[in-house]
């Protein structure tokens, strides 16, 4: 044979890979090819790239595979070929061809894959594979999988095989001859390679989730040898995007962990983890725990608001999980709980004063906070949410969700595990957050301390927590109130009792008359549980009275001041009679004296300390006699005699002169005066020196 012969081996509007195998002629791929030689072209004609050329005698070993649908094989006879030889032969066949992925083409062998084609295709998940054509030695294939701002990039691999490299264009005895590299980054970069297959170490995995930690995750395939029939990794890789934004600060080290700082935003929203790979990343055994930590100083602010708006956990698909007891039950629940009860600072230096967080076991152990799970859906919602006031600077929210169905309930669910919305509130301008229990005290608003070295905002929420000892009553009553208007806007002040959800009282600029004269608060009163609020199981808090002010913060809007005062019950003996001494029934001297039942307020079994006597503040209520209790003959000479003998131990009886006792209260001027012209400047001696 002399001469040239072209072969064109195409099937038009179909996309398939022609195999070319040399049955009779040809042996090896040589560049000096004297005489007689094959060419295979990658295309329809000599413009194409060669694939390679070919002579010798014997059997080809391999398969070429090209990357179209189309090989254009030149032939060339020289007429100095030996008339012996019998020629050529090869098989033209089908190969499967590429899967076209929703991206774009940026070279030989590179694609760009976005999270925006992938959405304008329709498709939830893409797809690329492996190279499964001929190509040269030294070739190098690139997937960038680029999200938008705030995702993360996923990448699996449902099926991948490693095997020997079976077609090499140009020998390679050494290890990695070809290479899969994946990088957590938009380019290579050896400081963040995730994983690196080769062909001769590695093993494939199948089915395991690569995530990166930004928006893009870079692919690279690099193969030393080249290969006429496809890659020696064959792989079948999947890959899809998923919204990483975080509320707060991200924990490092953590799936879903954040800190949420006043710092960095006054007020916001947040919600259970928009990527739902967390639902598939914890370890066997082990349940997905997300922990919200809000943290703030009072120099900011003094405390947390934090708001659940929906709670929306599914049943257990496996095994019929009740939420009967929402702590101990394995189910999913949201737990809401103080790391410093009764709000310690974490800055707290003084003896004896721990300042460990509070862990979650030991707050579950305690049943300390809140905790909701799937029966509580129906009873929290937006039209009735679910409300947690810290005590404190800091307050813990914990997601915990069963891994035995995290990935099966959640995994791709946009919907919501809970809704919140939190605020951090108590300006330096409110003062105190937490005022402890005392037989006295006052509310001032605006905190003078605190006008001097801060810009008030424009806004302010003062929250003020009064605790309350057992068995005593409460006398609130406003010494001073000023409001700029009669708009609620410009300042409402609003208190609640212990346990109750409405407000026992609410006052504006056009109400400010309902101050004048306030009922005293009996201790039946303030000694509800928790009766309105089934979430909530405190065995360790404290009851108080909660007073919140909602309103502007400059100091011209709103002014008042709060104060209260304790009272005893006038004691009585075990027969239930009234006491007529404090040593009746041979009870001693009590050694908290100042303390208790030492002076009774006009009118009333009500009693205060010694040490509220002539302090200047007015701590007896003003009872009409309308109001005054019915007292009979044998009470009345009870009341006279544990009067007179309280006042006598005190120091008081003799000063009075005879004076009658039941019309005196305890800033009465003929009480005070003679108490003062006796103790000089210091007016208060007798209350605290007499016996």
């Amino acid at each position: 044979m002399s001469g040239a012969a072209d072969y064109l081996a195409g099937l038009p509007g179909l996309r398939f890979e022609a195999g070319v195998t040399g049955t009779r002629w040809f042996l090896v791929r040589s560049e000096n090819c004297p005489y007689d030689y094959i060419r295979i072209y990658d295309g329809k004609d000599e413009s194409a790239s060669v694939i390679g050329t070919f002579c010798g005698m014997g059997k080809f070993p391999y398969s070429i595979i090209g990357t179209s649908q189309d090989l254009f094989v030149e032939f060339v006879s020289s007429p100095a070929g030996p008339l012996l030889n019998t020629g050529f032969h090869f098989n033209v066949g089908n190969w499967p061809g590429h899967v076209e992925a929703p991206g774009s083409k940026v070279g030989t062998c590179d694609w760009l894959l976005t999270a925006e084609t992938l959405k304008k295709s329709g498709d939830t998940e893409g797809i690329f594979l492996s190279v499964a054509h001929w190509y040269p030695p030294h070739t190098s294939c690139t997937y960038l999988m680029q999200g938008f701002p705030g995702q993360v990039v996923r990448l699996y691999f449902p099926s991948f095989r490693i095997n020997r490299i079976e077609s090499p264009i140009q020998p390679w005895t050494g290890d990695c001859g070809e290479s899969l590299t994946l990088y957590d980054a938009p380019r290579p970069d050896d400081a963040r390679i995730i994983k690196t297959f080769c062909d001769t170490f590695s093993r494939p995995m199948e089915k395991h989730d690569f995530v990166s930690t930004g928006n893009a995750m870079f692919v690279r395939f690099e193969s030393k040898t080249g290969s006429y029939s496809g890659s020696s990794l064959y792989y079948w890789a999947h890959y899809d995007f998923f919204n990483n934004t975080r509320f707060g600060e991200p924990v490092p080290g953590t799936a879903c962990d954040e800190i949420i700082a006043s710092w960095k935003q006054r007020a916001g929203r947040l919600r259970s983890p928009l990527n739902t790979l967390v639902y598939k990343q914890a370890s066997p055994g082990e349940d997905v725990h997300c922990l919200y930590r809000f943290v703030t100083d009072k120099r900011i602010y003094a405390r947390v608001i934090l708001t659940i708006l929906s709670v929306n956990f599914k049943e257990h698909p496996y095994t019929s999980v009740t939420c009967q007891n929402c702590y101990e039950d394995r189910a999913d629940k949201l737990i809401i709980w103080e790391p410093y009860p009764g709000g310690k600072s974490p800055n707290i230096t003084a003896p004896g004063v721990s300042t460990t967080p509070l862990p979650l076991h030991l707050a579950v152990q305690r049943s300390l906070g809140s905790c909701l799970c799937a029966k509580h859906a129906n009873a929290v919602s937006r039209a009735r949410p679910y409300r947690v006031v810290s005590s404190g600077e800091s307050l813990n929210l914990q997601l915990i969700v069963d891994n035995a169905h995290a990935a099966a309930s959640y995994f791709k669910n946009p919907s919501p595990l809970f809704e919140a919305r939190y605020e951090f509130v108590h300006g330096p301008l409110c003062g105190p957050a937490v005022l402890a229990a005392a037989s006295d005290g006052e509310i001032v608003y605006p905190h003078l301390e605190a006008l001097g070295y801060m810009e008030p905002p424009k806004r302010i929420q003062c929250i003020w927590d009064l605790e309350i000892e057992e068995k005593r009553d409460i006398w609130l009553h406003f010494e001073s109130i000023k409001f700029a208007s009669r708009h609620c806007e410009d300042g409402n002040i609003q208190i609640y009792l212990p346990g109750r959800l409405d407000p026992y009282l609410s006052v504006c600029g056009d109400n400010v008359t309902e101050t004048e004269k306030l009922p005293i608060l009996s201790a039946g009163e303030l000694g509800f549980e928790s009766l309105d609020d089934p979430l909530v199981i405190e065995k360790e808090k404290t009851r108080s009275i909660r007073i919140v002010f909602i309103g502007s913060a400059s100091p011209a809007r709103a002014a008042f001041k709060i104060a209260w005062t304790g009272l005893y019950h006038l004691p009585k003996n075990s027969d239930g009679t009234l006491m007529t001494s404090r040593l009746t029934d041979g009870e001693t001297k009590s050694p908290d004296s100042g303390h208790g039942c030492d002076f009774i307020c006009p009118g009333e079994a009500l009693c205060i300390p010694a040490r509220l006597i002539c302090n200047g503040v007015v701590n007896c209520p003003n009872v009409t006699s309308g109001d005054r209790k019915f007292w009979t003959a044998e009470e009345k000479r009870a009341r006279e005699a544990y009067s007179e003998d309280s006042l006598r131990r005190l120091g008081y009886l003799d000063l009075l002169g005879g004076l009658p006792l039941g019309q005196l209260h305890d800033e009465a001027p003929e009480l005070c005066a003679r108490a003062r012209s006796i103790g000089g400047n210091d007016w208060t001696a007798p209350a605290l020196g007499a016996g």
